[in-house]
């Protein structure tokens, strides 16, 4: 299990959805994708990119000036 960090911070949409899509291709099963983003759209945007992969969103949270994601990879296949 690796943790992979994304720093999406600055970049507008779709730039973080887009960051997190290319995690996910060298991600494996088990691994935990942290994306960290300016952009308050990546909370939808996460939540509905897991749903349609059927990854799980392990949190969500607000911090100083951006928002955190953890996505714990489900389904790789």
């Amino acid at each position: 299990m690796a943790e992979i960090k994304v720093d999406s911070r600055g970049s507008a949409c779709p730039g973080p959805i887009t960051d997190l899509m290319k995690a996910y291709r060298n991600s494996k099963n088990g691994d935990i994708i942290e994306i960290m983003a300016t952009d308050p759209g990546i909370k939808a945007d996460a939540q509905a990119w897991a749903k349609k992969t059927q990854n799980e969103i392990i949190s969500m949270e607000d911090r100083d000036g951006y928002i955190v994601v953890k996505i714990a990879v489900k389904n790789k296949k």
